[in-house]
């Protein structure tokens, strides 16, 4: 036993370190079994993809909610998150753009630029989210069908409660839910047959909810009285950037175009575009539903559950409510199949690694879908919206997303010194160390110095004490220029994000800075998942973990070079 525990710790550390190296070639792409993935995805696709990621019911909700705390402010509120997510979504570009073969997302890209115990750690975290998110989100669709179907006379107070709005609470978390289930059940059959399939159902359903945004939009816009936007921001601008860090969730979702590369037609052409593109959007509409909802009434009497809707219902409009109401399950239908289309191929690309065990790496050699992921997906989305209450859990989702965004960025900056480091002669490889670990250590600091503006912003009520916000500012502001001066640049082939190392630093800090605007509870969800995973990784992960493999070689459409661009 003394001999051994040595030995543990020695393999842990020696395989947490370790980075994945991938092969210069992308068309080239390691399985366990089956034929792989099928490249079927344009770019009008992908962007239809984020989008349907992206707008959910929370166009017709999220944009009240703020409302209610920023007043007319509450647009200021989603440009500053907009720009934000664009900030996050140029590094996302870059990166799905150096890796166009294969699935993984941001745990491939931490994997490449830093280590295996860190992008397990990010899949974990993201994932956590995801599978709340996916049961919320069905929830909520059941909830919206049901509506619907009540509209109907003979409907109208004969449906049980525990069909659609979920059943009494029992234990205090414990809500049985019957058409949740059902719902997912569909979904998952429907992403089972085929990635065509699946694009088609999101193509038709995130056309239908853009649409009767627009149209939303154009018959608010009639109604809009300007003497409702006058104070603009009547709370101040403490509240509109409050508001910010709501409206921020109500944009991600364009990560889930980088995990459709292996889907791509012409990935490094493409995934930027389908980013970028659903992004720009996203922004656009919520900025337009926004002007229309605090024009159309006073943002007092804004309500909670239904604001838009209930904005129309006071100036007379109840055919607007109705279209609400369908774009509201076209938005849901669409974020949850992009949901569980994600994290299946975030479960495919571990099984690949061996992090998780290899029945999770299987393609269907016909349907070219990963369909042993996907109905582990759809069981557990069922599961938890079947049977709890996940409202519950709705103030521990996106510490994942931040987190891993952030990720996201630092690994822009790494793999960028590694480009460099790569390609050029050194006579001392003890150089090359040093400047890394300082690059890794200056990063580290803008994340501190983001939670620490965070903290000071979140719980100083005095004007005069946000002076103490200078502070972590400047020691940002210090390490990003030590990035800039002290580490070479070498631009990346494809897309590249512009002003590296500014956009990425500034990237993490903004995200680490909101992480810090989230409950307490997230935080601690945030470390007792951590801890977890780690468990996970040193008595399973690190033993089946290969990121180099021999295993069966499936060759893809090639991705084209930049040049045949």
């Amino acid at each position: 036993m003394i001999d051994s525990s040595p030995s543990f710790f020695s393999r842990f550390w020696s395989s947490a370190l370790r980075a994945k190296p991938l092969s210069n070639s992308s068309d080239v792409v390691r399985i366990n079994s089956g034929e792989g993935l099928v490249r079927r995805l344009g770019p009008f696709d992908l962007i239809l993809l984020g989008i349907g990621a992206s707008i959910g019911a929370g166009i017709f909700v999220v944009t009240g909610t703020v409302a209610r705390d920023a007043g007319p402010g509450v647009t200021i509120s989603f440009i500053l998150a907009g720009a934000s997510c664009v900030l996050n979504a140029l590094c996302y570009a870059e990166l799905a753009s150096r890796f166009p073969a294969v699935v993984g997302g941001a745990y491939l890209y931490t994997y490449t630029a830093f280590n295996e115990l860190t992008a397990f750690l990010v899949f974990t975290q993201m994932m956590l989210d995801y599978h709340i998110g996916a049961a919320s989100i069905a929830r909520s669709l059941a909830s919206y069908i049901i509506n619907i179907l009540e509209l109907v006379p003979f409907f109208k107070n004969n449906i049980p409660n525990w069909i659609g709005h979920g059943g009494k609470e029992i234990f205090g978390f414990i809500s049985i839910n019957l058409l949740a289930p059902v719902l997912l059940i569909v979904l998952t059959l429907i992403l089972c047959r085929g990635v065509g399939e699946s694009s088609l159902v999101n193509t038709i359903m995130t056309i239908t909810k853009i649409i009767i945004v627009v149209v939303v939009i154009i018959v608010g816009a009639f109604e809009v009285d300007d003497s409702n936007w006058s104070p603009f921001a009547p709370n101040g601008f403490k509240s509109v950037l409050t508001g910010a860090t709501v409206a921020f969730f109500a944009y991600v979702g364009f990560d889930a175009v980088a995990n459709s590369a292996e889907e791509s037609k012409r990935p490094q052409r493409d995934l930027p575009i389908g980013i970028i593109g659903s992004l720009v959007v996203c922004v656009a509409l919520y900025i337009g539903v926004s002007l229309v909802i605090t024009g159309m009434i006073p943002y007092k009497f804004l309500g909670e559950d239904a604001p838009l809707a209930e904005a129309f219902k006071a100036k007379g409009l109840n055919f607007v409510s109705t279209l609400i109401s369908i774009g509201a399950v076209a938005g849901l239908t669409t974020t949850l199949l992009v949901g569980l289309y994600v994290q299946s191929r975030l479960y495919l690309g571990l099984g690949r690694d061996g992090l998780l065990p290899a029945i999770f790496a299987r393609v269907h050699p016909t349907r070219h879908t990963p369909i042993q992921s996907q109905i582990w997906v759809g069981f557990i989305a069922c599961l938890l919206a079947g049977l709890l209450n996940v409202h519950l859990l709705s103030h521990v989702l996106s510490v994942g997303s931040l987190a891993g965004y952030s990720v996201v960025a630092a690994c822009v900056i790494t793999l960028r010194w590694k480009d460099n480091i790569g390609n050029q002669i050194s006579s001392s490889m003890l150089v090359s160390v040093t400047h890394r670990q300082e690059g890794i250590i200056c990063i580290v600091v803008i994340a501190f110095c983001g939670f620490a503006a965070g903290i000071v912003f979140r719980y100083v009520v005095s004007a005069l004490a946000f002076i103490f916000l200078i502070i972590p500012i400047a020691i940002a502001l210090l390490a990003t220029a030590a990035l800039q001066f002290r580490q070479e640049q070498t631009k990346a082939s494809g897309f590249s994000c512009p002003w590296v190392p500014i956009v990425p630093s500034l990237c993490i800090f903004v995200n680490i800075f909101l992480f810090a605007q989230l409950h307490y509870e997230a935080w601690m969800r945030f470390i007792v998942l951590s801890i977890v995973a780690v468990g996970v990784y040193a008595f399973y992960g690190q033993y089946h973990a290969n990121p180099v493999t021999d295993r069966e070689t499936v060759i893809y459409q090639k991705a084209p070079d930049e040049e045949a661009l």
